[in-house]
């Protein structure tokens, strides 16, 4: 269990989000269609961006609260057990008749993969779930939304928000469309570069970037940019960047998420947004040196230290 810095003062982070199982295969070679291949290795790891984020933010101390599902599958105790372990309060997340949200994932020896995910359970999350669970939106310091659960079910949950007064921080991944209402009641919008392509489709500097998604009506933006580090504009005129720490990564998978979830707890913190940034700049820095998704999210002890001892890069 992370260690508690909670107090009843604190609101808590409520996810709305996905949670899957990664079934990665490890081969020589990304298999043809029709061709088979010998294997030279298989593991389950709990995923799904919204599970990653939860992780995250509940490593860090700070309370979280899941709404989802599962499948009521070999792999739904599994996902809840992970969750509860890393300190989420998974009083919400509820089994459903079928499979869990699944990603097959094959993974070549010279870094190529191939992914099929699968919802599942995450597909089943309809409005009216959400409707049932608005005391504890209304209740939360900030919602996390991600674009893995049905499209509808996502721009319900920002529409409850609004109505509510709670922040919600969107991670646009996987990238689709969105509408006007959308860009009007989101608090963070947090896409990397791929993501930010998507609804610009340009090849424009960071700042002019952020600066028309500003134009959208977004309040504030935070675009991850990878090795660049984070780079952060407001409404109100802040902007900069949160420069990355020089380290040498073994595994990205899930960086964007421990960023988005460090970057909450940072701002429900009180930090100010650039500070918030270089916070998460540090927490994903860390989980980059470690294997595994979930495995690789950071404590607060840990970032603390990692802070102390290192300066982000020029």
């Amino acid at each position: 269990m992370p260690e508690s810095r909670t107090s009843s003062a604190q609101k808590p982070i409520v996810v709305v989000g996905s949670v899957t199982m990664d079934m990665v295969t490890c081969t020589p070679q990304i298999p043809r269609i029709g061709e088979t291949i010998i294997g030279t290795s298989f593991s389950t790891t709990p995923g799904g961006k919204g599970a990653n984020q939860a992780v995250a933010a509940a490593r860090l101390g700070y309370p979280v609260q899941f709404i989802g599902h599962v499948g009521e599958d070999v792999y739904g105790p599994k996902l809840i057990q992970n969750l509860k372990d890393a300190g989420v309060d998974i009083s919400h997340l509820t089994p459903v008749p079928g499979s869990s949200g699944l990603a097959p994932i094959f993974l070549a020896d010279n870094g190529q993969n191939a992914i099929v995910v699968v919802p599942g359970a995450n597909g089943k999350v309809e409005p009216a779930y959400i409707d049932q669970h608005k005391e504890i939106i209304r209740n939360a310091g900030m919602v996390l939304c991600q674009l893995e659960l049905p499209m509808r079910t996502t721009k319900h949950t920002i529409a409850l928000c609004a109505e509510l007064g709670v922040p919600v921080m969107l991670d646009p991944a996987p990238a689709a469309p969105l509408t006007d209402s959308i860009w009007k009641r989101v608090a963070w919008f947090t896409p990397n570069e791929t993501e930010a392509g998507f609804y610009l489709d340009e090849n424009s500097s960071p700042e002019t970037i952020a600066q028309h998604l500003l134009d959208r009506g977004l309040p504030a933006i935070v675009l991850k940019r990878g090795s660049e580090g984070a780079f952060i504009a407001t409404s109100d005129g802040t902007s900069g960047w949160a420069r990355p720490y020089p380290v040498e990564a073994i595994d990205t998978v899930a960086a964007g998420d421990c960023f988005n979830g460090a970057l909450a707890v940072a701002l429900l913190d009180g930090r100010d947004p650039l500070s918030a940034a270089r916070f998460a700049c540090a927490a994903s820095a860390i989980s980059v040196t470690r294997r595994g998704a979930q495995a690789s999210m950071p404590t607060r002890a840990e970032v603390d230290a990692f802070l102390q001892q290192h300066s982000p890069a020029l």
